[in-house]
């Protein structure tokens, strides 16, 4: 396939959106941990943050023999075969599923209101970053495979990552606003990335399951939310 043809645009194109796709965890994740931070670092926390993904992402585009290389088997458990990547896919989920949880506790148990929870609402800056340092390794590894199965072309890649991150540099901003402007919807988000730290430890045990449903379930339940946010907002007009 040439570099400069109909195959190679259709090829970023298709990239483009997919890595767009697998960004929208990331994106998730990232306003809502940044959420926590005084309102005048929000903005440079989070463009920080998403910078960090797409070095991280070139890095490992520029070392592929080393990226395939964690696809290679390192051992086998009760009749499984466990590679560098499984472990990776492991060690993130159970880090996401984790801090979902903790956040929704926070949320929930503690209350915007309750006087202790400001001890633990405003982290530093860097601890912030490190959080969003290892989940972008985690969230790249997996964009950087998918992006090695769909373009062949490693020019491709680079300009589909490059788009995917401007895109999510645009877009990050609203999506925090809208997740900090309305708690059910800070609820809903921390469910999806609960979701997703389930998904990549059952991939970090083997177990394959289609992003495509889970995608699907994310978008549905986004759908009800705004549905049900609607007719709060009505039933408060005919309140007042």
């Amino acid at each position: 396939m040439e570099l400069f043809s109909v195959e190679a645009a259709i090829s970023l194109c298709s990239l483009t959106a997919m890595e767009i796709v697998l960004g929208i965890d990331n994106i998730v994740f990232i306003s809502i941990i940044v959420g926590r931070l005084p309102e005048g670092k929000r903005k440079t926390i989070r463009q920080t943050g998403i910078a960090l993904a797409l070095f991280l992402r070139l890095g490992l585009l520029a070392s592929l023999s080393w990226i395939m290389g964690l696809t290679r088997p390192l051992l086998t458990v009760l009749g499984h075969v466990i590679a560098g990547r499984h472990l990776i896919l492991l060690g993130g989920g159970l880090f996401l599923i984790g801090k979902a949880t903790l956040e929704i506790y926070d949320k929930v148990e503690r209350g915007e209101d309750d006087p202790d929870a400001g001890l633990s609402a405003s982290p530093s800056g860097a601890s912030v970053l490190i959080q969003i340092l290892l989940l972008d390794i985690v969230f790249s590894l997996d964009s950087v495979i998918t992006a090695v199965g769909m373009a062949p072309h490693l020019a491709v890649m680079v300009a589909a990552m490059v788009l995917s991150v401007i895109v999510m540099l645009i877009a990050a901003g609203a999506v925090g606003e809208f997740i900090q402007r309305h708690p059910s919807m800070k609820i809903l988000a921390l469910s999806f990335l609960l979701l997703i730290g389930v998904l990549l430890t059952a991939e970090g045990f083997g177990r394959h399951v289609e992003k495509g449903y889970v995608y699907f379930a994310m978008a549905f339940s986004f759908a009800i939310e705004l549905v049900n946010m609607r007719f709060r907002k009505q039933a408060r007009r005919r309140v007042t």
